[in-house]
């Protein structure tokens, strides 16, 4: 099992998602986004792929989709179960060198990989958009807050937001 970490932002009323897309435009967060992701596999459902509509530059996408009739682009990587997925994303992480393999979504991707996830790099987005896909929180029993950065908004960004990093606490 290769290292997972989560990286997801979230409103104060857990919504994540809307649409088939982000309930919030955030532009210094997709910055950060990027800089933690370079260089790194990044893992997602069919949907958080289709939403996004290509590989993006710099990173090795591993999607995991059950849907016979999903067929990925070049450069996308598929694994049909999450097991599957998995390994190929762990042969990503190696080829590529990098540390872990980062967990970019949806929900359904995020509630399985939980248990086996030692990092999450959450933005709490400072508002409570309408939307139609939500997280629960991220259990303090389980997770301790290791950083803390924040509030804070750049130009273009529709809501103050502050990152928090969580690592999982020792068993």
């Amino acid at each position: 099992m290769p290292p997972l970490a989560h990286i997801v932002a979230i409103a104060e009323n857990g919504v994540i998602g809307r649409a088939q897309s982000l309930p919030f435009r955030l532009p210094s967060d997709l910055k950060r986004f990027k800089a933690l992701t370079w260089g790194k596999p990044i893992f997602m459902g069919r949907q958080t792929f289709l939403s996004i509509g290509r590989p993006l530059p710099g990173r090795i996408s591993v999607v995991v989709s059950t849907d016979p009739a999903f067929t990925p682009p070049e450069g996308v990587r598929l694994g049909r179960t999450l097991e599957e997925a998995l390994s190929v994303a762990e042969g990503a992480m190696a080829e590529m060198e990098a540390g872990e393999v980062m967990v970019i979504g949806g929900r359904r991707v995020f509630a399985e990989t939980l248990p086996f996830t030692r990092t999450v790099h959450l933005t709490e987005v400072h508002m409570a958009p309408e939307g139609d896909v939500t997280l629960p929180p991220y259990d303090p029993a389980v997770w301790r807050e290791v950083a803390r950065e924040g509030p804070q908004q750049g130009p273009g960004d529709e809501a103050p937001f502050t990152y928090v990093t969580l690592e999982r606490r020792p068993e």
